[in-house]
């Protein structure tokens, strides 16, 4: 006859590290995916406006970002506290937004300079006064498609 034997409660199995690599890679092409980086440095202070009529933008990389607003508190002591332009990632004067239209038209492809889109992300605090001049420039290098950029909510929170 043979004998049974009871089996030893509390071992596990151990275990199997096969598909680890599977998973790591698995995640890495998550976060790879996933990551967006940012393409400019904000400098200035940019709380947008809201308003209720808001579409979105197709193609973001036919864009190009002209910043205004008061320099942030880390820029305040260097630049003073006046509303500034911000292009790409340095300050810059009214008469510069012509030649930086022109340089972002000569990266872009030849088919797509029709395409492009001049947006202006203005603080709401920001006066009137530098929005026109930014729109004077613009006219003389004949971009002519301009978009503000706002956020979903009522105009009448802007007062």
């Amino acid at each position: 006859m043979s004998k049974f034997t009871k089996k030893k409660s509390g071992d596990l199995p151990a275990i199997s590290t096969a598909s680890l690599p599977d998973i790591v890679f698995m995640l890495l092409f998550f976060f790879m995916v996933a990551t967006t980086m940012r393409e400019t440095t904000l400098m200035v202070q940019n709380s947008l406006p809201t308003a209720d009529q808001v579409e979105k933008l197709d193609k973001k990389d036919l864009v190009m970002y002209i910043y205004a607003g008061k320099p942030s508190q880390r820029y305040q002591q260097k630049y003073g506290t006046e509303a500034r332009i911000q292009l790409n990632d340095k300050f810059a004067d009214v008469s510069e937004v012509q030649s930086f239209i022109y340089a972002e038209r000569d990266s872009k492809r030849e088919e797509l300079i029709p395409y492009l889109t001049t947006a202006l992300k203005v603080d709401k605090e920001t006066n009137m006064g530098l929005v026109s001049d930014i729109k004077q420039e613009l006219r003389k290098a004949e971009a002519l498609k301009i978009n503000y950029t706002t956020v979903q909510g009522d105009p009448t929170a802007n007062k």
